[in-house]
């Protein structure tokens, strides 16, 4: 769809009109590295927007060292104080492998797509220094609080939390006053936009509204059709659109059942709200798996979640002040920068910009080869060196040998 989008005459326009100026082009990432021709051809400096922290996949883009001895893979996490245990980089190893595969494939696709649009101009590079015009890439993480605690070049700026205004807005009348009047704490239900309550086995819907509607909590419930609700009850709040962020920012608000996705983990996480996670797919279940790590909540399968567990989780989550205060002091470290995730957008954009691209954050590695850059050329000169040494001593060795024990040869007579 993206390469569709940059065949479109309007888009062609820009970059094809020589009249149009860019300062700065502000890019996507998806497997779509073709895309970044696009900067290229107006002569501007790119900054990649990635939705997930440093990675395989967007690393060489700004020479990003990839560490899968002590940084896991994007679905595991390492405990404070600790080293990754032998299961854990195993794990790190074959994510990389595996990677590195899907990687090759996507690049190949890639590369095809950069050829059919921008193939025809000479003065374009070749794809495989297309790469090397990225100037930051602004990553949806904060590794001081979320971890993993790992090197990165200057170029790699975390920007997490980025949706999570600084103040909230005020949330709609009938809504704040529902939430105000919840004397025992509110809970938060809201699954996403791909999953939408008609998607969810209505057994299940069943289950969960058995469940909502008994508990003393009141309930924001995000649920699309409002003519066939789950089920009517006086503490149960139905909405088909929710001020999410807002609402996770009011005091009485005590659980989030979420489905694990990363946008709804991180508010939750910065306004300090203890979760129980329902994820269905994707990246939702190794979301979950992190969060329930970190201490922050509980985590269930919606595809197969019964009555009487969903209950037991909620109470546990509501009564046990642990879940509460782990998420509490993570907020405290989410909430302490130097400054906020949108100031450091405003500023690095701005800076390079008036760095015309800022080349000099770049690190080395970009303009290095695989053999180079993990110095297989060095540590095979090394092994030669070593081979012709063995070689030579063993020759050295051998003619020692023949003169020290060598048997002198007896003189023929006459």
């Amino acid at each position: 769809k993206m390469a569709g989008a940059l065949k479109d005459d309007r888009v062609r326009d820009l970059y094809l009109n020589r009249d149009n100026k860019f300062d700065l082009v502000l890019s996507g990432y998806f497997m779509n590295v073709y895309q970044l021709g696009f900067a290229k051809k107006v002569k501007a400096p790119v900054i990649v927007v990635a939705t997930m922290p440093p990675n395989q996949l967007l690393n060489p883009l700004i020479g990003n060292p990839l560490e899968i001895a002590y940084v896991p893979s994007i679905s595991d996490s390492v405990e404070k104080g600790k080293g990754m245990s032998f299961r854990q980089r195993l794990a790190g190893y074959s994510s990389s492998f595996f990677f590195g595969i899907f990687d090759f494939v996507t690049q190949r696709r890639s590369k095809r797509l950069y050829k059919e649009l921008f193939g025809d101009d000479p003065n374009m590079p070749e794809y495989s220094e297309l790469v090397k015009n990225t100037s930051l890439i602004f990553f949806a993480s904060h590794a001081p609080s979320e971890g993993p605690i790992r090197p990165n070049v200057p170029a790699a700026i975390e920007i997490g939390g980025i949706q999570v205004k600084d103040t909230p807005d005020p949330l709609p009348q009938n809504m704040a006053e529902f939430l105000g009047n919840a004397t025992d704490g509110a809970i938060l239900l809201s699954l996403g936009s791909n999953v939408k309550g008609s998607h969810i086995n209505p057994d299940t819907v069943v289950k969960m509204f058995n469940v909502l509607s008994k508990l003393k909590q009141r309930v924001i419930w995000k649920w699309e059709d409002l003519e066939k609700t789950p089920g009517k009850s006086d503490n149960i709040f139905y909405s088909k659109w929710l001020p999410q962020d807002d609402i996770l920012a009011h005091p009485n608000i005590k659980l989030f059942i979420n489905h694990a996705g990363k946008g709804g983990i991180t508010e939750a996480q910065y306004h300090g709200k203890p979760m129980l996670s329902l994820p269905v797919f994707g990246d939702q279940p190794g979301n979950a798996d992190v969060m329930v790590k970190q201490g922050f909540g509980l985590t269930q399968s919606l595809l197969s979640l019964e009555e009487q567990p969903f209950k037991e989780a909620i109470l546990e989550i509501l009564s046990n002040p642990q879940y509460f205060d782990k998420v509490a002091s993570f907020s405290s470290l989410y909430r302490d920068r130097p400054m906020s995730a949108r100031e450091s957008v405003i500023y690095w954009t701005e800076y390079v910009i008036r760095h015309h691209g800022a080349a000099h954050l770049q690190s080395p590695l970009v303009h290095m080869s695989f053999i180079a850059a993990n110095n297989i050329d060095i540590y095979a000169l090394i092994a030669v060196v070593l081979v012709i040494l063995v070689l030579l001593l063993k020759l050295l060795l051998q003619f020692i040998y023949r003169k020290i024990f060598a048997k002198p040869k007896k003189e023929k007579k006459h």
